[in-house]
């Protein structure tokens, strides 16, 4: 993609989607033809404001499959092992700033990631880590780094060699780079003859037998409007073999061998927009690398930019943009025939030209699943459509359902399938019966479970689901309590807090239940705190508890002298302030402590018939004041 692009974001909020067939020409929302929606994970989810280029590895270990996906930020990891329920397993970090463009390729069991964000260079990481992720989504750390190039548009990959080769960027043409030890990248040459914004590398085994065994680079040179082909099998002395000069250039950006290597299939990406065409696919016959030779021209169904293209087989997988996924048939390709066989638009809103869309396809992972990364649509795996008229094989379990907090539960497919199955490796759940109360338990119900396939092919099953209730009854409980001596008395009798609606409970089926309280109700308590429980058993016989502390404090004495009886406390109850008046004698010391004894105000040397004290910082509660260490009176923060 050439750099002044500029992205515009369409926000999904809808979350992970599974399996949807083809139907009709459509996939829930997406216009499809021969292709399935296997699942999407919308952009939102990987906290990102777009996403770009994307890879695939496949753990020889035990043949998972993982999507490594370009974002703006960073590059994420997704688990699609299980294609209908992918896991986002995390995300790399950018190693300096975010940007538009983001390239990553694997060797060796190590992702190498490049993106044209000043001094990025290229991140190494081990892909044999994405096997131990307990608890996904993680952030990972690279594992090396190499910073001899800063900047590079792409990352061109030979497997067979172990050569990486940035393209574009602070690199211009390509920097060679051995990767043979992928944690210690060095630099083996280069190629600065011209710009190359994206490139093919392989080892040659085409018509062509003067370069049999060469290591062949095909290279789109952007604004240059031209392809090369470069033999760089010697690093140091990269040697220009020929230049393609196509009709109609605007600025080329890929190309991709056939199978055979005898043909390459070329894409401009703004040959739409400055011309007015259908999207263009250019084929040149190489069977002379010295000598290219131009076939035709293919010109799809829309005016969609086409983007990144790659083959397999018979087929080429083109990131069309607004166009979606687009798949051609190339099986005629030597007759000079193309057809479109297939495709799945990711960006339903229209199909003009324009940077909307898929950015890259991953078309070679061995379960068939095709990995598409859309700029504002997110991840989505999709797969070819086949012809299924076998049913699946429903197996059922019996199952157990615990009631809710209202006294319900809705059981699901999941929980009575009993390893049910379909040969496409998908199946969905209905339950009939699938709803069941209070009413339900104790009495086995039977139930239906249909299992469909993404067809539309069916079996049933049968199963017994029991209801029960675990729940036990949920209280209103009593708030810890600071209380005093009954009047006259050295005890407190406790009251009955059930009878005076002071606790009260309920339950998810039962009604009229019965709460004890321990101690009982009229129990004589001394000074201290005290532990109150009480307890409830429902009709199925949960039972539950509550309790709350209380305190129980003597009321201090009142020396009956003058100087006590004319003190005058006021207000009391107060929120804040209260103020002090003596008749009889000058008020000297004032102290107030709380029901533990804790001294909160310690005041001397007042001398004074009236002052005032302020409590406003006080927790509620009662309080007790001293004066002059001979009369004490109980005041109230409220």
């Amino acid at each position: 993609m050439k750099n002044f692009i500029f992205l515009t974001t369409l926000f999904i909020t809808s979350g992970l989607l599974a399996q949807t067939p083809c139907v009709a020409g459509m996939a829930g929302a997406y216009p499809c033809d021969g292709y399935d929606l296997v699942s999407h994970i919308p952009l939102g989810v990987f906290a990102t404001s777009g996403a770009n280029d994307n890879w695939g590895w496949t753990d020889p270990l035990n043949g998972d499959e993982y999507v490594l996906m370009g974002l703006e930020d960073g590059t994420a990891f997704i688990d699609i092992s299980d294609p209908i329920n992918p896991v986002y397993l995390g995300k790399l970090a950018t190693h300096t700033t975010s940007t538009t463009w983001r390239d990553v390729k694997v060797y060796n069991n190590y992702a190498f990631i490049v993106s044209e964000a000043g001094g990025h260079g290229m991140q190494v990481f081990d892909l044999t880590r994405l096997r131990s992720v307990v608890s996904p989504p993680v952030t990972f750390t690279e594992d090396a780094h190499y910073d001899s190039v800063g900047a590079a548009h792409n990352l061109v990959m030979n497997e067979d060699t172990g050569y990486a080769y940035m393209v574009g960027g602070d690199s211009f043409g390509a920097t060679f780079i051995d990767v043979s030890n992928p944690l210690s990248p060095q630099t083996a040459g280069a190629y600065t003859t011209s710009y190359i914004h994206d490139a093919q590398v392989v080892i040659y085994n085409g018509p062509d037998t003067d370069y049999t065994g060469h290591e062949i680079m095909i290279s789109s040179n952007g604004w240059e409007q031209t392809v090369k082909i470069i033999d760089v099998t010697n690093k140091a002395n990269p040697i220009e073999i020929s230049t393609i000069f196509y009709t109609n250039p605007s600025y080329s950006h890929q190309v991709w061998f056939t199978e055979n290597q005898q043909r390459i299939l070329i894409g401009d990406e703004i040959d739409e927009q400055d011309f007015g065409f259908d999207t263009r696919t250019i084929v040149y016959d190489l069977t002379d690398l010295d000598n290219p030779v131009h076939d035709f021209d293919f010109f799809g169904t829309t005016a969609a930019t086409d983007h990144n293209g790659y083959v397999l087989g018979d087929s080429y997988y083109l990131a069309n943009y607004s166009a979606g996924l687009r798949v051609l048939d190339i099986s005629g390709i030597a007759s000079n025939t193309i057809s479109e066989s297939g495709y799945f638009d990711t960006y339903p809103s229209g199909n003009n030209s324009g940077y909307d869309g898929v950015w890259n396809v991953y078309p070679y992972f061995g379960s068939g699943n095709i990995a598409i990364n859309d700029r504002s649509g997110g991840f989505f795996l999709v797969k070819a459509s086949g012809v299924d008229t076998t049913d699946p094989t429903a197996v059922c379990q019996d199952f157990t359902a615990a009631l809710d907090e209202n006294g319900e539960v809705v059981v699901a497919g999941s929980d009575v399938d009993g390893g049910s199955s379909d040969d496409s490796g998908f199946v969905s759940f209905t339950v009939t019966p699938n709803t069941f109360d209070c009413s339900d338990i104790g009495t086995p119900v039977t139930v239906t479970l249909t299992v469909s396939d993404p067809s539309g092919n069916t079996d049933t099953c049968t199963a017994i689901v029991t209801i029960v209730d675990n729940l036990g009854p949920v209280f209103d409980c009593y708030n810890d309590e600071t209380v005093l001596f009954d009047a006259g008395q050295n005890f407190f009798t406790l009251p009955d807090y059930v009878a005076n609606g002071n606790v009260t409970t309920t339950d998810n089926c039962s009604t009229g239940l019965t709460i004890s309280q321990s101690p009982a109700a009229g129990i004589e308590l001394p000074e201290g705190t005290h532990t109150i429980s009480f307890e409830s058993t429902d009709d199925e016989g949960n039972t539950s508890n509550c309790s709350f502390e209380l305190t129980v404090v003597p009321e201090l004495g009142i020396e009956d002298t003058p100087f006590s009886k004319g003190i005058i406390l006021y207000p009391n109850p107060s929120s804040d302030k209260i103020n002090i008046v003596s008749k009889n004698q000058n008020i000297t010391s004032i102290s107030v402590v709380d029901i533990t004894g804790k001294v909160l105000i310690n005041l001397k040397n007042i001398d004074s018939l009236q002052t005032t004290i302020d409590i406003s910082s006080f927790s509620k509660g009662i309080y007790f004041i001293n004066l002059n260490e001979k009369a004490s009176k109980k005041i109230i923060k409220q």
